[in-house]
């Protein structure tokens, strides 16, 4: 029977970024911060002790060589040196938790876009971080030019009419995807119902879907097989849902009895988590990565079978190698037991013993659908007419063969004919007889025949040598 294991969920160490922690190097001087990809607004947002009012900075960092993204707008920005260490759940730039939906739109966005190389895109993601955790607070002077750095708010109206319009529809794309696709996901993967064949392929489901059960497209998803081969993989032994968030259809072909695949995939976090800043952390902005993201763990199994072979019998006479048609054979294998068909069933007759066919007008008769490899004996029930003197019942004829996968055995049997027989008649002799009147002596072998022609024969000779003689003496 096929089994079927949910997707096992199990949250990922928080504030790592792409699997590793920020570290400077041990007694090196912190760098200025390092622009990554995005969009700057001019002119910048007017607060006290601004220190480029010329400009505001909308997208990623580098640090350490890797891309980043941060929030509570307007702290310093980090240096490409800086060191950090595993921070807090994600809360707005006031300290108040953020809304659970909000939460989760931002796990989204981190994990789908967290990685980009489009400047648009990652200014988009930029604005839209800043807009969810720094935004000012209703019934707070929050915007006022006259604050520092520590209590601005961030002016997201001010700020998006800044960008270019591209920049500013992909902020809206961006913002109905995450509210469209956030988590919680679900992901599954399906195993045909019935067991495959080795060497045949078969197709498997894979689906990933959010919390109202739609699919989520685009979602890579790293598989490892075992006792199988999945096509379609990348280089990387991923396969990707398709766009349109539909079921992925997985060509598998067993290599061995127990396929099995598993498969490990990113989905965004309940909560986004922070790498916080160790040298400043009163003045830095916090870091927030993908790191934070769950890891969903699919897996399946069934089991496979060999490809089925056939029986192909042939019944022939053994001197003229003619067809002979309307034979029975029984089918059975080596043991004497019926033999198996290629879902492990017996091949039984209606009577429940082992199957018995009869040859068809060419003298074959083939059995498909067994299960292989298996050992296989063909074997003669009764004897076809004209073929009965030489079949003995006590040791009928029969042939063996084993069944190869995917191949057909090719089995053949001979017959010995009976010896032919004519009716014979010859004259009476009776001297009372009527002319012409013979006497039914009934079917006699050739054989028997041919001798009485030569007794026949001889008779008439020595009659014929003394009639010869008698009239040789009259004379």
């Amino acid at each position: 029977m096929r089994t079927f294991r949910k997707l096992v969920t199990a949250v990922l160490g928080s504030a790592v970024l792409a699997g590793g922690t920020l570290l400077a190097t041990p007694g090196a001087a912190l760098a200025d911060p390092q622009e990554g990809l995005g969009h700057e607004t001019s002119p910048g947002q007017p607060y006290v002790g601004n220190p480029q009012p010329e400009r505001d900075w909308l997208g990623s960092y580098v640090v350490n060589g890797r891309q980043v993204w941060c929030v509570q707008f307007a702290l310093t920005a980090p240096g490409s040196g800086e060191e950090y260490k595993p921070g807090d759940e994600l809360k707005t730039k006031w300290g108040e938790p953020i809304a659970e939906d909000v939460a989760a739109d931002i796990s989204y966005l981190l994990l789908r876009y967290g990685t980009t190389q489009d400047a648009d895109k990652a200014a988009a993601l930029a604005h839209l971080l800043h807009s969810r955790t720094s935004a000012p607070r209703e019934g707070h002077d929050d915007l006022n030019p006259d604050r520092g750095f520590k209590d601005i708010g961030y002016d997201v109206e001010g700020h998006l009419a800044k960008l270019p319009q591209q920049v500013k529809d992909a902020v809206t794309e961006l913002q109905d995807e995450a509210v469209a696709n956030r988590g919680p996901w679900e992901a599954g993967l399906t195993a045909p119902e019935q067991p495959q064949t080795i060497g045949q392929a078969a197709e498997w489901t894979l689906t990933v879907q959010r919390a109202d059960g739609k699919g989520v497209g685009d979602v890579p998803v790293k598989l490892t097989a075992t006792d199988a081969e999945v096509e379609g993989l990348a280089e990387d032994g991923t396969v990707t849902t398709p766009a349109d968030g539909g079921p992925l259809a997985l060509k598998v072909t067993p290599t061995g009895p127990n396929p099995k695949i598993t498969g490990v995939l990113s989905a965004p976090a309940d909560r986004p988590y922070v790498q916080e800043a160790v040298n400043q952390p009163d003045s830095t902005q916090r870091v927030v990565s993908t790191g934070g993201e769950k890891q969903l763990t699919i897996e399946d199994a069934t089991t496979a079978v060999t490809a089925p072979g056939a029986v192909h019998v042939g019944k022939v006479d053994a001197e003229s190698q003619a067809a002979i048609a309307g034979v029975a054979l029984r089918i059975t294998a080596a043991d004497g037991k019926p033999a198996l068909r290629q879902d492990g069933t017996e091949l039984l007759g209606p009577d429940g013993q082992p199957a018995v066919v009869t040859t068809g007008t060419d003298g074959t008769v083939s059995v498909p659908d067994l299960k292989t490899p298996q050992d296989i004996v063909i074997t003669e029930v009764a004897p076809a007419k004209g073929y009965e003197d030489a079949f003995d019942a006590a040791n009928p004829p029969s042939v063996a063969g084993t069944l190869q996968p995917g191949q057909t055995l090719e089995l053949s049997l001979s017959n010995q004919a009976n010896t032919p027989t004519v009716p014979i008649r010859i004259p009476a002799g009776d001297p009372g007889a009527p002319t012409g009147e013979t006497v039914e002596f009934g079917e006699m072998s050739l054989l028997a025949a041919g001798a009485l022609a030569l007794v026949a024969t001889a008779f008439g000779g020595f009659a014929l040598r003394r009639r010869a003689g008698s009239a040789n003496g009259r004379r």
